[in-house]
């Protein structure tokens, strides 16, 4: 249910930031006005570390066995998929999402728990090999204090993702979720508590990111940062999280190729790129928003992805049969319109889209029209820098090498989908991309179980995997001494 005002969540509940400051959450379908939410300041970003803190060294949480903590994280997944529907609404009020869109991702939220309630009982060390006389084995143990800071993308998921693995490792959280969409972070705090998580080991403070995140990267309490969001400010964190060699995770952005190939299955790549890159209105840090297409079949993919992308339905993001929703602000809107009009001015061509859509409907929130830009070569801004919305630009190939060069021609390295029926040229290609994820034949980039992340400027660290796990982790190495003479190094 959807409250009027949410303050700050620590120490197992709902406590009043130090200033009394709120700012105003909003439905980016109709401008309106959600709820007012806390403002933190330092001094309640140091209360929410002190309560993790707490939290972790008194053993409230890290000192249970797996398996109760196991437990716990399914725990969570029940309650959430007993208010499955309720979590819908509220992520599709506060972000504009589709309702369908919402459904799948808070379903993968529910599965991430189950997931790492799963991992919490598998992961653990080993026994090595050493001399004789020695005996060596290794304990994962959990590394601390963690500070995560999410996108405005994926609320609950991105919420999920971050916290799911910190409490299978047996970690303490101070999350802290994107300024425009702060209600589903509150919502799973509740819900992890209501399941049994202590207080203490979950907290979540709201407020400007400028202000609260680099005190918050920077804070001496806490152990390890995992970032979401733009590469910029993930190059900002992990210089802070550097003074004091903090853990860091980050997953950011990218330009992620789409190579359709002369051999595909022309359908099925028409949809999949539609999908690749207009899913969840084109906010997608893995978008495949750079389409490379081959030259035998250009013309034939281009009418058909054309007339395809004029069909999706913009609306609504609670009516049935509406493909995209409203984009996160008023102030993305214009970037997104920016990057347009400079491709255009640079001498791209505009096949569709490239403004709000008309209508009443439309006449409040903030939109963008299924945007396709043609007559693009690579060097240009528009196919180099991440727009973070519904624009793909269209770029024709003729030789194998030749896409493979232009897609790594980035910064990025995040996803990348390749369209082939040769199997052979698939796996060749997908080796050849310098990616961290390759879709063959496929549009989806992720499930529970499968690592997410990126190479160069896209970040480091996997998330939804158990290579995750490693993240929230450190290894101990314990060396006994079990032979039956004494060791007299010094011969003394």
């Amino acid at each position: 249910m959807l409250k009027q005002q949410y303050q700050l969540y620590i120490n197992g509940g709902y406590t009043a930031g130090s200033t009394g400051e709120y700012f105003e959450t909003y439905n980016p379908a109709t401008g309106e006005v959600l709820a007012q939410v806390a403002k933190a300041s330092r001094e309640d970003v140091d209360r929410a570390v002190a309560a993790a803190r707490e939290a972790f060294d008194r053993g409230k949480w890290p000192r249970l066995t797996a398996a109760r903590r196991a437990r716990v994280l399914n725990k969570i997944a029940e309650i959430m998929r007993a208010r499955f529907a309720d979590l819908v609404r509220l992520e599709v009020l506060n972000s504009g999402k589709t309702v369908d869109a919402a459904k799948g991702q808070i379903g993968q939220a529910i599965e991430d728990f189950e997931f790492y309630a799963a991992a919490a009982v598998t992961e653990g060390g080993r026994v090595n090999q050493v001399p004789n006389g020695f005996f060596n084995y290794t304990v994962k143990e959990p590394v601390g204090v963690c500070a995560q800071i999410i996108p405005w993308n994926y609320p609950l998921m991105m919420a999920a993702w971050k916290i799911a693995p910190a409490l299978a490792a047996g970690c303490t959280v101070v999350l802290k979720p994107a300024s425009h969409t702060p209600i589903t972070a509150y919502v799973l705090a509740e819900i992890c508590t209501e399941a049994g998580v202590p207080e203490g080991v979950i907290n979540v403070i709201t407020g400007s990111g400028s202000e609260i995140g680099p005190y918050l990267t920077e804070h001496p309490g806490v152990d390890k940062v995992a970032f979401t969001g733009e590469t910029e400010t993930g190059k900002d964190i992990m210089a802070r999280a550097s003074r004091t060699l903090k853990r860091v995770t980050l997953e950011l952005g990218g330009k992620s190729p789409n190579i359709v190939f002369d051999d595909c299955d022309l359908e099925a790549a028409v949809d999949g790129s539609l999908y690749g890159i207009f899913y969840n209105t084109g906010q997608s840090c893995e978008a495949r928003s750079r389409l490379f297409v081959h030259r035998a079949i250009y013309d034939r993919f281009m009418e058909q992805f054309v007339e395809k992308a004029k069909r999706i339905q913009v609306g609504d993001p609670f009516r049935e049969g509406v493909h995209m929703g409203a984009v996160i602000s008023a102030e993305h809107e214009r970037v997104i319109d920016s990057y347009v009009q400079l491709a255009l001015d640079e001498g791209a061509t505009l096949l569709c889209g490239g403004k709000r859509p008309e209508g009443p409907e439309f006449a409040k929130g903030h939109w963008y029209l299924p945007t396709i830009l043609a007559n693009v070569h690579n060097k240009m801004r528009v196919a180099q820098e991440e727009i973070f919305g519904p624009v793909v630009v269209v770029i024709p190939f003729a030789e194998e090498q030749e896409v493979i060069q232009m897609a790594n021609d980035t910064i990025y390295g995040l996803g990348s989908a390749i369209w082939t029926k040769d199997h052979g040229r698939a796996n060749r290609v997908a080796a050849a991309i310098r990616a961290g994820i390759v879709m063959i034949n496929s549009p989806i980039s992720a499930f529970p179980g499968t690592p997410f992340g990126g190479y160069k400027q896209s970040g480091f660290g996997r998330e939804l995997s158990l290579e995750t796990m490693q993240l929230y982790t450190e290894t101990k190495s314990v060396v006994s001494y079990i032979g039956n003479r004494s060791l007299n190094l010094f011969g003394l």
